[in-house]
């Protein structure tokens, strides 16, 4: 990335703030009279002039203003931007927010899609958590018949599964809880190949058992196919989207799984701007993407992030979504993690 001179940097940077408040090109007479920067306006429209000829600004041929380009964008969050968070009395409420809610992740992801995109004012998408590697909570055998039984296994992360199992020989209900809970104490909080790798001497009845049980553990955990949206209505009234085919863009962005899976190798907590597309989706040639992965690292992660237009309030839309990734993190952690 071309570097620039400190006053060059202090141009670009109130020239994107302008822009992102009012979509407007902005002028030399119009940056001097919102900022501080003490030059004359030729030397500011010759810094205009240098910026665009590098590629950071443009401005349309009917103004004599200047607007950001996507390497404007690009340069003004990695080099003017610096670290950014939430306002502590704002983090303090959305926390808040999330401790009344329902103790469930459907109602946890409602709520982050919500608080993005009321925030950032753009449209908000999360997935679902999805489980990586399945860890088996406790296993419960329930008497039905003298040869069959309901087995009832729980997951960490609360799924349940439930399945009945005929025997070959009949067994009480002393017998099958002295099974379980030998199964519960060699097993617990073990993976599905761990279990494989560590089986004891066994019962016939607890190796029937333990064969279920790891068949139904390679079926377990929310899929990350669920995804949770919101603001979109509001968001399609900015100017950038009002043409129909910058409208279908932003839809399109907002539905590609494609970007959403691409980010699943970034460490949880990471935060990704994707501006314009970045020349890999042209259907997000008119928007930015701010994304971050949340959960726990190698058991179960998911996505959430905002997608609206390249003149996004990009601070406030990373400091959010890196604020609602570690939130979220923290509650997959206590509900996956026990």
């Amino acid at each position: 990335m071309e570097e620039l001179t400190p006053r060059q940097q202090s141009i670009l940077g109130v020239v994107i703030r302008s822009y992102i408040s009012n979509p407007q090109p902005v002028s030399s007479k119009a940056l001097l009279e919102h900022s501080s920067i003490d030059v004359s306006s030729a030397t500011v429209r010759n810094e205009m002039a240098a910026l665009e000829a590098k590629g950071f600004l443009t401005h349309p041929h009917t103004s004599a203003g200047r607007q950001p380009t996507d390497a404007g964008y690009r340069y003004f969050v990695e080099r003017l931007l610096g670290e950014v968070e939430l306002p502590l009395e704002e983090r303090n409420t959305i926390r808040h927010q999330f401790h009344q809610s329902k103790l469930e992740v459907g109602a946890w992801m409602n709520l982050a899609a919500a608080v993005m995109a009321r925030s950032v004012r753009s449209a908000a998408v999360i997935t679902a958590p999805k489980i990586e590697n399945p860890r088996l909570r406790t296993i419960q055998l329930i008497s039905i018949q003298s040869t069959t039984v309901l087995l009832v296994l729980v997951m960490q992360g609360g799924t349940v599964r439930q399945q009945m199992v005929q025997l070959r020989e009949p067994a009480d209900q002393n017998l099958l809880t002295q099974s379980s809970n030998r199964l519960n104490n060699l097993f617990a909080g073990r993976d599905e190949q761990s279990v494989k790798t560590h089986r004891h001497e066994l019962s016939e009845l607890e190796q029937t058992v333990l064969a279920i049980v790891m068949a139904l553990m390679q079926t377990d955990g929310p899929s990350n196919s669920e995804v949770v949206r919101d603001g979109l209505t509001e968001v399609l009234q900015e100017p950038e989207f009002r043409a129909q085919a910058d409208a279908r863009a932003l839809v399109n962005a907002l539905e590609s799984r494609g970007l959403l899976d691409e980010i699943h190798d970034s460490r949880v907590g990471t935060v990704r701007v994707v501006i314009g597309g970045e020349g890999r989706w042209r259907e997000l040639s008119s928007c930015s993407v701010v994304l971050a992965r949340y959960g726990m690292e190698g058991f179960a992660t998911g996505t959430l992030g905002v997608v609206g237009p390249t003149r996004m309030p990009y601070g406030r839309a990373i400091g959010t979504v890196r604020y609602l990734s570690e939130l979220m993190s923290d509650l997959v952690t206590d509900t996956f993690g026990e």
